[in-house]
């Protein structure tokens, strides 16, 4: 896969997943993003969960997954390299397929009474995410920081990793705050950002390897 592939696969993987989770709130008439989950725009028994998942968030997870793995092969060799990208590739695109393949319960449960098998395997993959994903972006910033290109790429790992360990850390301490909504947005967005920025790149790099002097 070439490097303007790759571009383009992190980049529709995204945007899939942005418009998925934007749209999926308009099915209702008092969703709040701010105090509600996106994985509630998608439950089991709304409106459009069923083609919001098949059409939005597989599809996604098809493409973050072949982005993160063709990603790797565009990098000098390291091992934190390599085991970030396996990490986004198995955590962030895997685990959306995952999620949309089996999505949590109406409302999504928050409180787990008499939970669905679908809504274990749902929050057992959404906690590995937001545990596994931010360390897997700072380890590829480490790695590229060893090898001394952290003028670039390495920067923005540190500070993407940084910020979603923080907003990680008050999702999941308290999944029955105010803002879980709000925060998971951050997160998110925050792991959209990064991948349009190492799509970008590794597009604009020379050569068979990305070299960020």
């Amino acid at each position: 896969m070439n490097k303007r592939m790759i571009f383009w696969t992190g980049i529709i993987g995204v945007t899939l997943f942005s418009v998925a989770s934007i749209l999926g709130g308009f099915q209702f008439d008092n969703y709040n993003p701010l105090s509600q989950y996106i994985s509630e725009t998608y439950a089991i028994g709304t409106p459009y969960g069923e083609t919001i998942r098949y059409f939005g968030y597989i599809p996604s997870g098809l493409l973050l997954t072949f982005f993160a793995f063709s990603a790797l092969r565009t990098f000098p060799k390291s091992y934190l390299i390599k085991t970030g990208f396996w990490g986004l590739g198995i955590f962030y695109g895997i685990a959306t397929i995952i999620v949309g393949i089996f999505p949590c319960d109406k409302g999504c449960n928050r409180e787990l009474v008499d939970p669905s098998i679908s809504q274990l395997i749902h929050n057992l993959t959404g906690l590995l995410t937001y545990i596994l994903v931010p360390l897997s972006i700072i380890a590829i910033g480490l790695g590229l920081r060893q090898l001394k290109t952290q003028n670039g790429l390495s920067s923005i790992a540190f500070l993407c990793g940084l910020n979603c360990v923080v907003f990680s850390g008050l999702l999941l301490t308290d999944p029955l705050a105010k803002y879980v909504g709000l925060y998971q947005r951050i997160i998110e967005g925050t792991f959209i950002i990064w991948i349009i920025t190492c799509s970008l790149f590794i597009k604009n790099s020379k050569g068979k390897k990305v070299i960020l002097l």
